[in-house]
């Protein structure tokens, strides 16, 4: 009996042992400090990187994702595309990552999950010093404060001059609002004719509410709890002639061009690609409110927490790669987010000749003195934006 003990201790102790080392093994080769050369980092073989996109940015980045399989053929086998509504996204990297899992290597977004992922934890901090040097003294002005609302937990890969203002059929629309208390007037005269989504997941909404506070002329625009009393009162009041927020953007452009809707809020990147791309008609006309102030946008990379040190070196060197001149010039696409460049000297001479052809048939004169006509503001910071979406979803958006 004793005998058979000792056998059966034994058996548990090699077995504990192997574990031990197969663990220790596995951790060592996810997790040892990965080489670089010549600014590359040196992998095994060449990896699969999956990417999700949760504002639509693959319209201005995937062409220079491709781009950078193409030059790095060693390091990258090849890109897996998804994409996902900002408000789902959270909970799933949140499942993946208590589960140490690392299914999501790459997330592209804007303020919305860069917000909410600051929020629960789940990016990975930046080193900029070390990875993307010169990044920060390359941005275009108006680009340095949006970066920063990044707390370095994202890197800035669009930048857009955003709005809110008014986009609207001229058939349907002689005499369009140009002040927040006209366009009140003009949806309770034509109910269920204006539409916009839900903030969480759209950023002409997102703009809209972060602008209402300076067209009101509220307490303090910069806080959406005690200092937007006009604001929510507005957007209250405002619902009741609107039959119902969908989920994303891209759905309320679908019936505005369709001409279920006649008027929509847009920014300069959800009015110029939607028309080049024939969803709304090329003749539809825009408006801007009075006195109003430019809540600026931006499209961020970010890095999940729980990936190996090899995908963390990968996808900082992807980072790196996207911030690059040539790349940059790519996010002039076709006007999606208006201009697109983050950094400086990337004019639209650089940008390929279609990209050139749709801002000369679908931009506007109006766009190029933006920064020169209106005032420009930085949108929230990540916490006070989560919190303004939390009282959005259950003042307005819970009344539908």
């Amino acid at each position: 009996m004793k005998n058979a003990l000792k056998v059966v201790s034994l058996f548990v102790v090699v077995v504990l042992a192997s574990f031990v080392i197969m663990s220790c093994g596995k951790s060592g080769g996810d997790n040892a400090e990965v080489k670089w050369v010549n600014g590359v980092p040196q992998v095994k073989k060449p990896v699969v990187i999956s990417i999700t996109d949760v504002g639509g940015a693959f319209a201005f980045t995937k062409e220079a994702f491709e781009n950078y399989a193409k030059t790095y053929p060693k390091v990258v086998e090849r890109f897996v595309y998804n994409q996902a509504p900002a408000p789902e996204l959270p909970g799933k990297l949140l499942a993946m990552q208590k589960a140490n899992k690392s299914d999501i290597d790459l997330v592209v977004g804007g303020l919305d999950i860069l917000s909410s992922g600051i929020d629960q934890g789940l990016w990975e901090k930046i080193d900029f010093d070390k990875y993307l040097p010169d990044f920060k003294k390359s941005l275009i002005d108006p680009a340095v404060a949006t970066q920063a609302l990044a707390q370095d937990f994202a890197v800035q890969v669009g930048f857009m001059t955003n709005g809110p203002y008014l986009e609207y059929n001229p058939d349907k629309v002689k005499n369009p609002p140009n002040t927040p208390e006209a366009l009140l007037a003009w949806a309770k005269a034509n109910p269920g004719k204006l539409i916009y989504a839900r903030p969480a997941n759209s950023g002409p909404a997102r703009s809209f509410i972060m602008g209402l506070p300076y067209l009101l002329g509220d307490k303090d625009p910069k806080d959406p709890v005690k200092g937007w009393d006009k604001t929510w009162a507005y957007l209250e009041e405002l619902g009741k002639y609107i039959d119902y927020y969908p989920t994303g953007t891209g759905a309320t452009m679908k019936e505005f061009g369709e001409g279920t809707r006649w008027m929509t809020l847009t920014t300069t990147g959800w009015d110029i690609n939607p028309r080049a791309l024939g969803i709304v008609p090329e003749n539809f006309e825009i408006i801007f409110f009075k006195n109003m102030t430019f809540v600026n946008d931006e499209q961020y990379m970010h890095m999940p927490k729980g990936l190996s040190a090899e995908k963390k070196a990968i996808v900082l060197h992807i980072m790196n790669f996207m911030t690059q001149p040539a790349q940059q010039a790519l996010t002039w696409d076709k006007g999606y987010f208006y201009p697109g460049p983050v950094i400086k000297g990337v004019p639209l001479s650089m940008a390929p000749a279609e990209s050139q052809e749709v801002m000369k048939r679908y931009g506007r004169a109006a766009y190029e003195t933006i920064t020169r006509d209106f005032k420009q503001a930085v949108p929230l910071n990540p916490q006070d934006l989560v919190t303004a979406f939390k009282i959005w979803d259950d003042r307005v958006g819970s009344k539908k």
